[in-house]
């Protein structure tokens, strides 16, 4: 490997790192505030109260019939990617407005596709939105529906590529005009209808995306991308060892061995294929 390219993928880190580290500080910023909204609160309970009741209707949510079809997990708020018999799970919560996320679909694509195909890896992606609550806007709520509405029709793992090889600047919130994410949909040919497009003018699966992310507020996490592998934090380190995609694959082939790969269905490899139109931006 050149130095040149070892530069570039040390740089890539540092920037997912500086990334996180900008968005806990944030988090932490949020979390005063937080104290002290908490104190102004009690001097409007009763409106605070009444808005909760009126929009009672829009946040409820029922997994049997308001989450996406093949998601799983406790209320169905993940979305699973590769095969169920793979012996390594690599958990990953992205916001889609998150541009350290954005940092790593780009470094480890490649990999952690080769490790799908082989078998050797499964996916539980958690699709969260707080950044619109941090930087305001809708962009990232859209995209989420958006996402849920690929993986409705079994076309998520070829969006999701999509979406992140498309992602706008955090400050950019190009998502909120919907009609950008239907643009994008027609790069995968299963989206490339009005059903897609209805789900996402619609927002279908809004009740499911505010399930996500309440449940992301409530897991003790508070940046992304978070990263486990098999349940153990791999980012930015794991063990003590640097991220890479020469030591994700190094981690997964340890973590699997004396362990058999899954063999893929034909379902289970055709939603792993890339897009025909291809992901990149024009």
């Amino acid at each position: 490997m050149s130095q040149k390219n070892t530069e570039a993928k040390r740089s890539a880190r540092d920037r997912m790192q500086e990334e996180r580290a900008a968005q806990e500080a944030k988090a932490r910023r949020l979390r005063q505030f937080g104290i002290i909204g908490t104190v102004l609160a009690v001097l409007v309970v009763a409106v605070v109260v009444g808005v909760l009741v009126m929009n009672h209707k829009t946040s409820s949510y029922t997994a049997a019939t308001d989450a996406p079809k093949g998601t799983a997990g406790a209320n169905s708020l993940v979305i699973p990617v590769g095969a169920d018999a793979a012996p390594s799970t690599l958990t990953v919560y992205e916001d889609p407005r998150c541009p350290a996320c954005g940092e790593f679909e780009k470094e480890f694509h490649g990999t952690v596709n080769q490790l799908l195909s082989q078998g050797k890896l499964k996916i539980q992606y958690h699709v969260v939105s707080f950044i619109d609550r941090h930087d305001q806007g809708s962009g990232s709520k859209n995209a989420a529906n958006a996402l849920a509405c690929a993986q409705n029709v079994g076309a998520f793992h070829n969006f999701h590529d999509v979406v992140y090889a498309n992602q706008p600047d955090e400050t950019d919130d190009a998502w909120a005009d919907k009609n950008v994410l239907i643009t994008l949909g027609k790069q995968v040919p299963a989206l490339n209808n009005p059903a897609f497009a209805s789900c996402v003018n619609g927002n279908t699966f809004g009740s499911w995306v505010t399930a996500v992310q309440t449940a992301f507020d409530k897991s003790g996490f508070s940046s992304t991308p978070t990263i486990l592998l098999n349940g153990t934090s791999a980012y930015p380190t794991y063990n003590g060892e640097q991220i890479s995609a020469a030591n994700l694959v190094k981690w997964v082939d340890a973590a699997n061995k004396g362990k058999t790969p899954a063999v893929l269905t034909p379902a289970s490899a055709a939603a792993l294929a890339s897009p025909t139109a291809g992901n990149s931006k024009p």
